[in-house]
C-alpha cells in the first residue's frame, strides 16, 4: 500500500515540474518520509542524498541557462538577469490559461526580460529581439532538462523503495 501511494506522489510530481512546480522537491520530501514510514530501511540514505542533490542541479540549471543562452545569443549580463527575473515573475504571475499557464508565463517572462533589459542597455531592437529569443530557448532547454531529471528521480526512488 506505501508503495502504491508513492508512486502515485512521485507520478503527481511530475506533473508539478511539468507546470513549473516544485515537483522534484514533492518527490525528494516523499522518499524521506517513505522511509520514515515504513519499517526497516526501505530507501538507503545514498540514496535520499543523491536525488536531493540531482534535484539541486535541476534547480540551478533551471535557473542559470535562461540567463546564460540570453548571452549565448549575444546578450549583456543584464539580459540575462532580465531572462531569469522575467522568468521567475512570469511564472509567479501566470498567463490566463487554465494548469499550463505559469509554464507560458516563464516562457514568455524570460522573453520580455531579457526583451527589455537589452533594449533599456542600448541595443537595437533586432538585436534585442535575437537575445530575447535566445532567453526563451534557454527556458525551454531548461524544462525538458528538469523534466528529464525529474523521471530519473522518480524511477530511482521507485526502484530503491521496490528492494
Amino acid at each position: 500500500m506505501y508503495l502504491t501511494i508513492l508512486a502515485a506522489v512521485i507520478l503527481l510530481s511530475l506533473i508539478l515540474i511539468v507546470l513549473g512546480l516544485p515537483g522534484l522537491w514533492i518527490m525528494v520530501a516523499s522518499a524521506v518520509t517513505y522511509n520514515l514510514v515504513v519499517p526497516g530501511d526501505p530507501i538507503g540514505w545514498f540514496t535520499l542524498v543523491a536525488v536531493a542533490v540531482l534535484a539541486l542541479v535541476a534547480e540551478l540549471l533551471d535557473i542559470s541557462m535562461t540567463g546564460s543562452y540570453a548571452r549565448k545569443y549575444g546578450g549583456s549580463r543584464r539580459a540575462g538577469w532580465g531572462a531569469v527575473i522575467g522568468s521567475i515573475v512570469g511564472a509567479m504571475v501566470g498567463f490566463p490559461v487554465p494548469i499550463i499557464g505559469p509554464v507560458i508565463g516563464a516562457f514568455v517572462g524570460s522573453f520580455i526580460g531579457a526583451l527589455i533589459a537589452e533594449f533599456t542597455g542600448g541595443s537595437s531592437a533586432g538585436d534585442a529581439t535575437r537575445v530575447a529569443k535566445g532567453a526563451l530557448i534557454g527556458r525551454v532547454v531548461s524544462t525538458v532538462l528538469k523534466i528529464g531529471i525529474g523521471f530519473t528521480v522518480g524511477i530511482w526512488i521507485f526502484i530503491a523503495a521496490m528492494k
